[in-house]
């Protein structure tokens, strides 16, 4: 992992992409605290972003901690850059560290292939055999689910049978119901 502290191509890109405005910050739920007209000028700008920055850079991006991964997730989804959805794939499987798990759903649904449900899907059959660690399995089952919808596939039903994966997995963890 690159240190932005140290690294000073990191520190350009981040100051480039990461910060303005308050970005990374904003990806996410609490865009929608924005007023409809600070809220355009944010898609704007990150759409901007998303197609000005070049490959190389969003790989460097990746390499950061999870403000600068979070955010090449989403320029990468805006951007529809497919090329990235391995990469996302491990960094999603590997769960590093915090924040940057539901941005690599987002641009995994915006990828909306067989290819995206079957990366979703082997997060789960990592982590929600692991009811110890509370990471994105609510978020990846719920993209997994939406995923299902636009493919017309069926990936979410071994985990979501009775008494399965996502069952065995609230009840250990002692959580009468989190909806996905």
């Amino acid at each position: 992992m690159r240190d932005v502290q140290s690294d000073p191509e990191l520190q350009d890109l981040v100051r480039r992409f990461v910060t303005p405005d308050r970005r990374y910050l904003r990806l996410g739920g609490s865009v929608f605290r924005l007023s409809p007209v600070e809220r355009s000028a944010f898609v704007r700008d990150l759409a901007h972003a998303a197609y000005e920055i070049t490959p190389a850079e969003l790989g460097v991006l990746f390499e950061g901690g999870w403000r600068e991964r979070k955010t090449a997730a989403w320029l990468v989804a805006v951007a529809h850059r497919s090329e990235f959805r391995e990469l996302i794939g491990q960094l999603l499987l590997a769960s590093e560290g915090p924040y940057a798990g539901a941005a690599y759903c987002v641009a995994l649904a915006k990828f909306g292939t067989a290819a995206d449900a079957e990366l979703l899907s082997a997060y789960l059959d990592r982590y929600l055999s692991r009811p110890d660690l509370d990471y994105d399995q609510a978020i990846v089952l719920g993209t997994l689910l939406y995923l299902d919808e636009i493919l017309g596939s069926e990936y979410t039903t071994r985990f979501l049978a009775p008494a399965g994966p996502w069952d065995r997995w609230l009840e250990v963890r002692a959580v009468a119901a989190l909806d996905p």
